[in-house]
């Protein structure tokens, strides 16, 4: 019976994530029927738009560019997702990232170190910012009770409103008639290495380990069980003795940390200074779809990046097909819809099934005694 019931419990994992990827992929070509409605609607041929995707995507420049597209998107869902297994939700992310990227871009240029070491302390310089930036949320939750949606909106505000203020009043370089916005040049030794020269830079290995630790912390130690065990039921956890409030504290923390880095593979790896116009911007909120398709798990997050990554570097070809490049934009909205449609009805009708199976296994265990 033990061994049965051990069985039991190393099959019950496997069969729940074939019941979510079988799911996600069902879900994903429900979209691409749905989207190739819409384009037959509106006159175009779904098949040739597809084929070109495929076509265009599955080059290898494209494929260098999908993964340098997924980077900044890896890191902002798995800000996200932290908060999400606190049963958080970090809207902040955009602020956080923006924030730290310009206090580390500029405290880089003040200083002269090795370039492992310079790269190092940049990174470390931008996770700081992020995480005392997300703190701000946290003190206000924790303190006067503040819902972290809305703080985490009005900060990204003041956020966007800070950095304008500061680069018209300091960063300004009026040599050119004030285009040149942005901080000074961060030294060679402060630059993220490329991979691919030119098309891939080495943050997208840096992205690869923090989904890794994100894995190994969320769900491998204590901490990551004390997190996910308040977001699921806080009572039971505050009965059980874990504190809701240093969980909050430290899921925010963590969540801007990892936020600060979205904005790095272009500070260290692109640009190598900081400016409004040069740093992309969105990466905060198109996060929250990325970690909402990659259920928030490490391997579905990076999974779920290479599809939107895929997706942005095929778009600009369709236009030459004479299909709107903004089908893109729709294709990737549907999925998430879809998906996220999907896999809540599967996750119901699967955790039915199996308060059913312990139903009866009880049963059976009863008359058996």
């Amino acid at each position: 019976m033990n061994q049965q019931l051990s069985s039991k419990r190393n099959f019950d994992p496997m069969r729940k994530s074939l019941n979510t990827l079988g799911s996600s992929v069902a879900a994903i070509i429900l979209a691409l029927v749905i989207c190739g409605v819409l384009l037959l609607i509106t006159g175009k041929n779904p098949l040739m738009a597809y084929g070109k995707i495929l076509e265009t995507g599955l080059t290898s420049e494209k494929l260098l560019e999908m993964l340098k597209r997924a980077t900044p998107l890896i890191f902002s869902a798995i800000a996200v997702a932290i908060g999400f297994k606190m049963n958080l939700f970090n809207i902040g992310v955009e602020g956080q990232y923006l924030f730290a990227a310009l206090i580390s871009a500029e405290m880089g240029t003040h200083v002269s170190l090795p370039a492992p070491l310079h790269v190092l302390f940049i990174l470390i310089v931008a996770m700081v910012s992020g995480a005392a930036w997300a703190s701000i949320a946290a003190i206000l939750k924790i303190t006067r009770g503040i819902n972290e949606v809305i703080s985490t909106i009005m900060l990204n505000y003041i956020a966007l409103s800070f950095i304008q203020w500061i680069f018209e009043t300091f960063f300004r370089d009026d040599s050119d008639g004030g285009l040149n916005v942005k901080t000074t040049e961060i030294a060679p030794s402060g630059r993220m290495p490329d991979l691919v020269h030119d098309r891939l830079n080495g943050m997208f290995v840096v992205a690869l380990l923090v989904a890794f630790l994100y894995w190994v912390i969320v769900f491998r130690s204590r901490f990551g069980f004390q997190l996910r065990a308040s977001g699921l039921n806080p009572i039971a956890a505050r009965t059980a003795g874990i504190p809701a409030n240093r969980m909050i504290l430290f899921a925010l923390l963590l969540s801007g940390a990892v936020a600060g880095l979205v904005a790095m593979p272009s500070v260290i790896g692109d640009v190598y200074a900081y400016g409004p116009s040069s740093t992309p911007t969105q990466f905060g909120f198109a996060g929250i779809t990325v970690a909402l398709l990659g259920r928030n798990h490490p391997f579905g997050i990076i999974v779920a990046a290479m599809l939107f990554g895929f997706l942005d570097s095929t778009s600009a070809v369709l236009q030459l097909s004479e299909i709107p490049s903004s089908i893109v934009k729709v294709i990737q909205a549907i999925i998430v819809l879809v998906v996220v449609i999907v896999n809540e009805a599967s996750s119901r009708r699967y955790n039915r099934r199996t308060a059913e199976r312990a139903a009866l296994a009880l049963k059976s265990l009863d008359a058996q005694l």
